[in-house]
């Protein structure tokens, strides 16, 4: 009763060898779910990479990171809150948290300050065009005021993924270096996401002394996708004629076939679906098509068998889901795996095995 992840390991580390070449001074990025391989396992591919700094979601990702013997330093990317849950970490003087703030920056550095988890060492997060959270400019020269400039170790600035307004994002980014320097504040590493290498190449020309960093998740760990396969277990086969009633709500088979209880369900995140950006008239067209075969009970399931896409039978249980194949043609057997496709970021896989590895043994249970 199996959801896996497999994957081909040499391959996967060839891609992240790869950016790690085209992004000089890389930071990984490690939370959530860890994109579906789990933090425990990317915090040892990080460890081999040999960046020497994981970046991560949480003060408690961090404290388990740490507790799992990952032994280079740690960036905490979620602003620190005042009054937040105090975190115990392991190892605090290898910890580095992210401000948003004066008063955070304050509460973390300035004289007395006895901060939750005992981490000291900050990045100032700056209010880029994102406008999700971060310092004003008008408030960098207040910074080394409120707390102690020797412990602000650089600047993080999240752009945007998309630019309608073809605003430059290089240009961004050293209005900012120039704003940090005019107020005196260090600018020996800024911290970037989502900026492409040929950007980052440009700005570390423009500014010799500053060390350009990319906190890179999403194309470091999924950038390869056929690195990486899904398949769910096949637990039950049950052949149906045309009438017959199956399930919880009773319905009828639309035609003759078979139901195919498989493992996967939403406590892995099978059928969870986090809203999706739009753009143009083919995705809104499908988008309406699915919104309107869903209210007649016809949803399209992200299992594949013999090249086909299959239904759902109806909505996932909690740990499996149950699909309709119709038609006379030769069903999959107990233990066969189906193809899945799902959202790496969403789902909770049972096991994540390396495909090298002959008896497909977990090599990280954690997912």
């Amino acid at each position: 009763m199996t959801l896996s992840l497999y994957v081909d390991a040499d391959r996967w580390r060839g891609h992240q060898r790869a950016l790690l070449a085209e992004f000089p001074g890389l930071v990984p990025v490690a939370k959530g779910n860890g994109y579906g391989l789990g933090n425990r396992r990317l915090a040892r591919e990080a460890e081999l990479l040999g960046t020497g700094r994981l970046a991560v979601g949480t003060a408690t990702e961090a404290a388990e990171v740490q507790a799992d013997g990952y032994p280079g330093e740690v960036l905490v990317l979620t602003p620190y809150r005042i009054g937040e849950p105090a975190v115990e970490l392991p190892d605090p003087d290898r910890v580095v948290r992210t401000v948003a703030g004066l008063e955070a920056l304050r509460a973390l550095t300035g004289a007395g300050a006895s901060p939750a988890g005992g981490a000291r060492r900050v990045v100032v997060e700056c209010m880029t065009s994102m406008r999700r959270h971060g310092i004003a400019p008008a408030d960098l020269a207040h910074c080394a005021e409120v707390g102690d400039r020797d412990a602000i170790e650089g600047f993080a600035l999240h752009l945007p993924l998309d630019r309608p307004d073809r605003s430059d994002p290089v240009t961004e980014v050293a209005d900012w270096v120039a704003a940090i320097t005019a107020a005196g504040l260090p600018t020996a590493a800024v911290y970037l996401s989502h900026l492409g290498s040929a950007g980052v190449a440009e700005l570390t020309d423009r500014h010799p002394g500053t060390d350009f960093r990319s906190r890179v998740g999403t194309r470091l760990w999924l950038g390869d996708v056929a690195a990486l396969r899904a398949r769910a277990t096949v637990l039950d086969v049950t052949a149906l004629r045309k009438g017959d009633r199956y399930g919880y709500r009773q319905h009828r088979a639309p035609s003759d076939g078979h139901l195919l209880v498989v493992s996967g369900g939403t406590a892995h995140g099978i059928g969870l679906e986090a809203p999706k950006y739009l753009q143009g008239l083919l995705p809104r067209v499908k988008g309406i098509a699915r919104a309107g075969l869903a209210t007649v009970n016809r949803t399209l399931s992200p299992y594949q068998w013999d090249g086909r896409q299959l239904w759902f039978a109806e909505p996932p249980h909690m740990q499996v889901s149950i699909l309709f194949l119709p038609g006379p043609g030769k069903p999959p057997v107990l233990g066969d795996e189906l193809a899945v496709t799902v959202r790496h970021t969403t789902t909770h896989f049972d096991r994540v095995t390396d495909d090298r590895t002959a008896d497909r043994q977990p090599v990280d249970s954690q997912a």
